[in-house]
């Protein structure tokens, strides 16, 4: 590292150019985060439903597909995925990287869901339906309310992941921070400062993301009281 790389590196065409390569990052990381919980949640329902209801026809159909789903894509790369999804969909490649982490992710959120669903006593389900609830309102309104609660550790953790797994996208020919950086190291040969500087952004979204996580968590622990 030298003086000079540095002074090569806080030039302000290159803060710029970062600044968009991180604006390319966070866009990534927010849409990914939020499809994969959704879908998350909805294959975590899938199988838990085809647990509760094995059973009946439906359910076991319904559970089978959810678990082979999520342990098929879990046991993948995900940079294999990416790639996949960049050659076989013909999207262009912010769109499939997004896709493609999305694939990835929901199967990793749906087991984190499931594995807070269960955690949940079953003696809440006999008493919600010794009152009269259905099935959906006593998961909606009982099961996971405090389901989530318990869930924010992993699944802010999970969503740090995405955070650091947007660097992938550079693979497809994506120029968010990391590709950015990577361009700069090329014209002016500071690697280590252009990384540096990166390992820092990254580091500083993070460790916010996990403050504001556990700041969550403990006001949710004083109201469940």
């Amino acid at each position: 590292m030298s003086l000079k790389g540095f002074a090569d590196l806080f030039r302000p065409e290159n803060i710029r150019f970062l600044g968009y390569g991180l604006l390319t990052t966070l866009e990534m990381a927010v849409a990914v985060i939020l499809m994969s919980f959704v879908f998350g949640l909805l294959l975590a329902i899938a199988r838990y439903s085809g647990d509760r209801y094995k059973h009946l026809r439906a359910g076991r159909a319904i559970g089978a597909v959810a678990f082979g789903y999520i342990e098929a894509i879990r046991n993948l790369p995900m940079l294999l995925i990416m790639l996949a999804t960049y050659l076989l969909s013909r999207q262009p490649a912010l769109r499939s990287a997004i896709i493609g982490m999305t694939i990835f992710n929901s199967a990793v959120m749906a087991e984190i869901i499931r594995g807070g669903l269960i955690s949940i006593d079953r003696g809440q389900w006999e008493a919600a339906t010794a009152q009269g609830f259905g099935y959906r309102q006593i998961l909606q309104l009982i099961v996971l309310p405090p389901a989530l609660r318990r869930m924010i550790p992993p699944i802010v953790s999970q969503f740090i992941t995405v955070v650091k797994d947007t660097a992938f996208a550079w693979a497809l020919g994506v120029e968010e921070i990391t590709g950015k950086g990577t361009i700069i190291f090329a014209k002016y040969v500071n690697p280590m400062e252009t990384f540096l500087l990166i390992a820092v952004v990254y580091f500083l979204l993070n460790y916010s993301l996990a403050h504001a996580a556990r700041t969550l968590e403990k006001k949710l622990a004083v109201r469940s009281y």
